[in-house]
């Protein structure tokens, strides 16, 4: 049995439910085993009862009780893949040791399912225990079309460490996206706070987070500070920026929502640019038109981390999908070296 713990969320933690968040580092726990311990006030959320079903928030403090080990629960059965998913699931990974699997993800593919999502990453992850009797656990997440560096644990203390090195923001990621025009200044950083707006569809989905100014964050119920770093690295002409992006903060949609808000959406984002307008000169939607794909171009470049055991410092790197690598040999962007960050000389 674990001890009681109490863990300040962070922004990976954003908008998820309970039971799903609590599972994916403890996966040996069952559903009616979360729901139990609901029920009897076991777990409590902000010092409140809570229900499996609950979404998180950032900055809210989740007590958990002991909690059964993995030795506690009947084996369940492992979820039969197909030699092509761990044959693709294993294609995806760029580093693995004996604490860490990091993957290059695919944009398309879901991190964990969801309404009408049968086929994501935690799923295929049973096609990545190798030598372990357990699969890999999640730590952190990326949307869906996003693409790029994902980390999973292969351990429980490897999950518990990693987890605490999110929320301490002992990491570092950048990301590198095409946004519609020529963003000015060239390099910023931008301090929107972020609300959420439900969505219109099942279960609310297709929410989505709107821009608050700084001075009207503590007036505005649900608003949370925000802060993302940007650089331009390329330019295509005033039609298209190559830009570094830094979240210093972890909130849902972050960069999306700030790159949009500021008048320049990531190339192919119809939640927060105009999906259908294109940019001819009469302002600046999510589509560029063309050749290029309407696909979102936001990519996870690199994760900078401490290694959980070793306390190495490890640069994680992943190359561009297809359909971006695509558009920076259009535009003619010269890929730099990979361990690079733009932003080292600002700090």
């Amino acid at each position: 049995m674990s001890r009681v713990q109490k863990i300040v969320l962070d922004g990976d933690a954003e908008g998820q439910r309970l039971d799903r968040w609590l599972k994916r580092f403890n996966p040996h726990v069952t559903q009616g085993q979360v729901e139990k311990l609901c029920r009897k006030g076991d777990i409590r959320l902000d010092g409140g009862r809570v229900r499996a079903n609950s979404r998180l928030a950032e900055g809210q403090t989740l007590r958990l009780p002991p909690l059964p080990d993995a030795a506690q629960k009947r084996t369940a059965p492992v979820p039969v893949l197909s030699e092509q998913d761990v044959e693709f699931v294993r294609s995806l990974v760029i580093f693995r040791d004996d604490d860490i699997i990091a993957l290059n993800k695919p944009p398309g593919l879901a991190v964990q399912g969801g309404s009408g999502q049968t086929r994501h990453l935690d799923m295929l992850s049973n096609g990545l225990r190798f030598d372990r009797d357990e699969k890999p656990r999640l730590v952190h997440r990326l949307d869906r079309d996003t693409s790029g560096v994902i980390i999973m644990a292969r351990s429980a203390k490897a999950a518990a460490d990693l987890t605490r090195a999110f929320q301490s923001k002992n990491t570092r990621k950048i990301y590198w996206a095409a946004v519609a025009g020529m963003p000015s200044p060239r390099a910023g950083t931008i301090r929107y706070g972020l609300v959420k707006a439900a969505g219109h569809g099942p279960g609310g989905a297709g929410e989505k987070m709107i821009c608050v100014a700084p001075s009207e964050i503590d007036d505005t119920p649900g608003a949370k500070r925000a802060t993302s770093d940007y650089m331009v690295i390329d330019g295509a002409a005033q039609r298209a920026a190559w830009v570094a992006l830094s979240p210093i903060t972890g909130r849902t949609h972050q960069l999306r929502a700030h790159m949009a808000e500021i008048g320049h959406p990531v190339v192919g984002d119809g939640k927060y640019g105009t999906n259908s307008q294109e940019n001819e000169g009469d302002g600046w939607g999510a589509q560029l038109g063309g050749s290029v794909s309407r696909k979102m171009h936001l990519h996870a470049r690199s994760l900078t981390l401490t290694h959980p055991r070793t306390g190495a410092r490890l640069v994680l790197t992943a190359p561009l999908p297809e359909h971006m690598a695509r558009t920076w040999e259009l535009f003619g962007w010269d890929s730099i070296d990979p361990g690079t960050d733009p932003f080292e000389d600002l700090e």
